[in-house]
């Protein structure tokens, strides 16, 4: 602020131009003249008080530290802590708008803070984006949750029923299949039943590189499963592994994943139950919901209808 109160000096004490003013204060002439509107609007006189510390001449000319001048006067979220957030499990930005506007009830509705975060967001660093063509690809793993199943009623004794998923990379059209165990056999009956549930298979199959697909992970030349081999080429379709440590290859899943999380177990997490046949019939209950009836809004169609399937061999 020293260089405020030497520039008013020069202006108001020694009556100097606003143009020798900004060049001897090494400043463009609009700012000097936008701080003098400033001083104007403030109420303060020359000179100043001597009481009148810098912190203070600052907030008088310039509001209290922190806040933005110009369109955006509202209360704004934290959008680093929004971006961290959404990394959690089962966050997402709807959410962080609700906790926002309850603190806030002026701030900015859902759709203005949907922009202003893309906006924010574009300054991250960017990585290249993927383009899946329709039928092109079938991402496949299994969630890191499970759905317990009361197996005994008289005991109570549970068992975790672990869920399968596969996510078409075209159109995004998801399937979920509850199973006792990630091995091989419940490995390849998840694959028949996504197959059967998509009407065919993808001209491709990207599983991680868990033991059960791949033997041996490698970036070049994977080492995978030979029964899983056979099961693609019966239906027709090729392994094409993710690469070792490249968790961009297969995010899609990943956000499917994400997505059946809390459309699914969040939705069946206060149900009881007693077999394997429930979880599933349940979890085909929910899926009509997830894949039929909601609409993609960039292309105002659904899910059924953006990816084109080859039919199984």
């Amino acid at each position: 602020m020293r260089r405020v109160r030497e520039m008013l000096r020069l202006r108001l004490d020694a009556g100097l131009a606003t143009q020798d003013v900004a060049r001897r204060a090494g400043v463009a002439p609009s700012t000097l003249r936008e701080m003098f509107r400033r001083f104007g609007r403030s109420g303060l006189t020359w000179p100043l008080p001597l009481d009148l510390s810098d912190t203070d001449l600052e907030a008088r000319l310039y509001g209290p530290a922190g806040t933005k001048q110009g369109h955006r006067r509202r209360a704004e979220p934290d959008w680093a802590a929004v971006s961290r957030e959404l990394k959690r499990k089962h966050v997402s930005l709807q959410v962080l708008w609700g906790e926002y506007i309850e603190v806030n009830p002026e701030g900015y509705r859902y759709s203005r803070c949907c922009e202003l975060y893309a906006a924010w967001e574009q300054r991250l660093p960017v990585t290249m984006r993927q383009t899946h063509l329709g039928g092109d690809k079938l991402f496949v793993d299994y969630a890191g949750d499970t759905v317990p199943v009361i197996i005994d009623r008289h005991s109570g004794h549970i068992q975790a029923a672990h869920i399968f998923v596969a996510v078409m990379g075209g159109s995004s059209l998801r399937f979920a299949y509850a199973s006792w165990t990630e091995t091989l056999p419940d490995w390849i009956d998840a694959h028949v039943q996504a197959f059967t549930y998509f009407g065919g298979a993808a001209r491709l199959l990207v599983p991680d590189n868990a033991k059960v697909a791949v033997i041996k992970a490698c970036l070049y030349e994977p080492q995978t499963n030979r029964t899983y081999v056979d099961m693609a080429t019966h239906y027709g379709t090729a392994l094409l592994p993710a690469r070792p440590h490249r968790p961009r290859d297969k995010a899609k899943v990943e956000a499917a994943v994400r997505i059946v999380e809390r459309w699914l177990l969040g939705r069946m997490r206060h149900r009881r139950f007693y077999s394997l046949a429930d979880v599933n019939a349940a979890i085909a209950e929910l899926l009509v919901h997830l894949n039929d009836h909601r609409v993609l809004r960039h292309i105002n169609r659904k899910r059924q209808l953006g990816d084109a399937f080859r039919r199984a061999g």
